[in-house]
């Protein structure tokens, strides 16, 4: 008998640990470069203190106001997992503060991430996981289900499978397959490390090239005038 809306799972594909830990370091924008520019939750979910998030995604989709699931998913989620909770992006009620977030940072939970409000705000400078959300509100939440645990969610627009590596500086959060990680996480070391060379040849002062600029814009028919601008 299925219970669609109410259920969790209790087991998940996790990723090889060495693999995860490859993208330590690597700045978000270099890895969504070379994802095409996509699979980056939304802006309006923000870094609420400077620690770094990497981790694979354990999943919550929560109903609107409401925290009991993320309350058993503080049981159930080990060592290095990201809890991912899906809560449609309402602002409405905090889904957590300070006791929970304390508790899932000695737990050993690499991070939180809400697509929802949460509170305690200066709490959370001092917490010592990383913690994302979409906004804050001193109303708490309530604890009366549904929910699910480790199933696709969707979070800033994203969406996320139980077992996805989690990366997040203070640019934002990109999700990654674990499939295409291990070429991405190549094609993201090399990213760093030629943007490492420029930014050193621009701080020495050499000049940097850009032969593709004046023809893009004589592919739009840009007019270039010797003159100046009159009304």
């Amino acid at each position: 008998m299925s219970n669609a809306g109410c259920r969790i799972f209790l087991k998940i594909n996790r990723p090889d640990k060495e693999l995860v830990q490859g993208f330590s370091g690597i700045p978000v924008a270099n890895i969504a470069d070379e994802m095409n520019r996509f699979f980056c939750v939304d802006a309006r979910i923000k870094p609420y203190n400077d620690k770094p998030l990497l981790g694979t995604a354990f999943t919550v989709k929560a109903r609107v106001a409401d925290n009991l699931f993320l309350h058993k998913a503080l049981e159930l989620a080990q060592p290095g997992d990201v809890i991912i909770v899906d809560a449609q992006g309402d602002l409405a009620n905090a889904i957590t503060g300070e006791i929970m977030m304390t508790q899932a940072a000695v737990n050993g939970i690499a991070g939180v991430v809400i697509d929802g409000a949460i509170r305690d705000a200066e709490a959370m400078k001092h917490v010592d996981m990383s913690v994302y959300a979409a906004g804050v509100q001193p109303k708490g939440p309530y604890k009366n289900g549904p929910g699910e645990i480790n199933v696709p969610v969707c979070c800033g627009g994203v969406i996320v499978h139980p077992g996805d590596i989690v990366v997040g500086d203070k640019d934002g959060i990109v999700i990654i397959n674990p499939k295409d990680a291990p070429v991405i996480l190549e094609k993201a070391k090399a990213k760093l490390a030629n943007e490492t060379k420029a930014l050193e040849a621009i701080k020495a002062g050499e000049k940097r090239e850009k032969p593709w600029l004046d023809k893009e814009l004589k592919a739009i028919n840009c007019e270039i005038i010797d003159g100046y601008y009159n009304e």
